[in-house]
């Protein structure tokens, strides 16, 4: 794939980063779903209750509540809100701040994890044809995407531009920021044409896609390290001193691999989870068109709490175009099963497909930060070193033990009520690394993992 072919199949999906005016809007957004009890609301099992009567209520609330937050920040949207208008006269004013919060989210996935859920059932109520037909507009419009913003410029040659790799590539530590500053500006005087307002639109969409190559490699990376890890101190045919191996039954085991099996297993899976993240916006828009395309769904207690269960066909057509893909490229054949859970109890629809592949890099990061801080600790932490040797030989034997042990258990079947929930389906893959975090604390590593910094796996919900 060329570059241009590669930055225009990517900027149809990338978000426009957020403006401070837009930014404003955000703020009332967040406030306003930080209050509202929507999903508690609605979200219940009642055959007494008029379903439709109840959200349309919930919206009206939320719509208020939107309103009253816009008006006291004395914005110009405010002044706007103040006259006697019904909440279908705002209505332009209600989708474009539900579309800021939904592209906010995109561009920022560890943000508004207590409140995008909130977001999105709200959404989805107000996307079904009753409800529409009760408050008299749709809240859903489409996300503003860079590839948008240059065909309104007219200026997707940009796209094609040697020099935009270079203006749109991550700085990590070390690099020169000077080439970047250089690429931009020359990309600014070339696709701007004096026009001062054009070069802050065409800067807005180089940031964009800087933004959106940055947050993607911070999702890649950790699968990518893991899988240097994995070939780095283990072989594919030999198991040696550590082995692989698990047996079905034992330490929770719910397989049975021999050490290559097993080695093939775990290099399959995160091949397929770096593969699934490096689309990270293509991801965003499928999930979100999903839930959003004004189909029914059905509130089930799915053994987790009560959930809404809903068909995601975008997103399961994505994943078996990236399963066979890698199939078609892995060698020995495929380990372990093939099956996609969507729309069941195990993944009851696309909000939660999306929530549990972004948590792959909380899964990954902080083994990857322990195992490649260890020297450093050793080095510069006093007695850390006679600790590491006393208990467990070497450093080298330190960081193997660490590593077999979660390419084994963090791979091995684990983590549900029975085989068919769990097991080596590709859903079930994740549940058993996530069963595998949950155990971290009666490990003999633990306190490595500790003194290396880690605070958990979960992130910060408050953000």
């Amino acid at each position: 794939m060329s570059t241009g072919d590669y930055f225009r199949s990517r900027t149809i999906y990338t978000p426009l980063r957020l403006t401070p005016e837009e930014r404003a809007k955000l703020r009332v957004l967040e406030g306003t779903l930080t209050v509202s009890e929507y999903t508690d609301t609605v979200d219940v099992m009642s055959w007494r209750i008029n379903r439709v009567q109840l959200i349309q209520q919930q919206l009206a609330d939320v719509f208020a509540i939107l309103s009253g937050l816009t008006v006291a920040s004395a914005s110009k949207d405010g002044a706007r809100l103040t006259h006697d208008k019904s909440f279908e006269d705002n209505a332009s004013f209600f989708s474009s701040v539900f579309e800021i919060g939904r592209r906010y989210k995109i561009m920022n996935p560890s943000y508004m994890r207590s409140t995008y859920g909130k977001l999105m059932h709200l959404l989805q109520d107000a996307q079904q044809r009753e409800i529409r037909s009760v408050i008299g507009f749709g809240c859903v419009i489409p996300i503003a995407t860079v590839h948008q913003e240059l065909e309104l410029l007219d200026a997707t040659e940009i796209l094609d531009d040697p020099d935009l790799p270079a203006a749109a590539a991550p700085i990590l530590p070390g690099d020169e920021p000077n080439r970047k500053r250089d690429a931009v500006e020359l990309l600014l005087q070339r696709y701007g044409k004096g026009d001062s307002e054009r070069r802050d639109r065409l800067e807005r969409c180089l940031q964009s896609i800087a933004d959106d190559e940055a947050i993607t490699e911070a999702h890649v990376l950790p699968a990518q390290r893991m899988l240097e890890l994995l070939h780095a101190h283990f072989d594919r045919a030999a198991a040696g001193k550590h082995s692989l191996a698990i047996t079905a039954g034992r330490q929770g085991a719910r397989l049975t691999h021999t050490h290559s099996t097993q080695f093939a297993y775990c290099e399959q899976s995160l091949l397929l989870w770096r593969e699934i993240l490096s689309h990270l916006s293509c991801m965003w828009s499928l999930a979100e068109a999903d839930l959003l395309d004004g189909s029914d769904y059905r509130l089930r207690d799915t053994g987790q709490g009560l959930h809404r269960v809903q068909p995601a066909p975008r997103v399961s057509r994505f994943m078996n175009q990236m399963l066979s893909k890698l199939q078609s490229q892995v060698r020995g054949g495929w380990q372990g099963s093939s099956a996609v859970h969507l729309g069941d109890n195990d993944v009851p629809n696309a909000l939660h497909w999306i929530d549990k592949y972004t948590q792959i890099p909380r899964i990954l990061g902080p083994v990857v930060d322990t195992i490649d801080g260890l020297d450093k600790l050793v080095a510069t932490a006093a007695g850390v070193e006679a600790y590491v040797v006393a208990t467990f030989g070497s450093l080298t034997n330190c960081k193997k033990i660490i590593l077999a042990d979660f390419f084994k258990h963090g791979f091995d079947g684990s983590g549900a009520d029975n085989f068919y929930d769990a097991g080596s389906c590709i859903d079930g893959r994740l549940t058993s690394a996530w069963n595998w975090c949950s155990n971290l604390q009666k490990k003999p590593y633990y306190s490595l993992f500790m003194m290396s910094g880690f605070a958990g796996f979960d992130g910060d919900f408050h953000k």
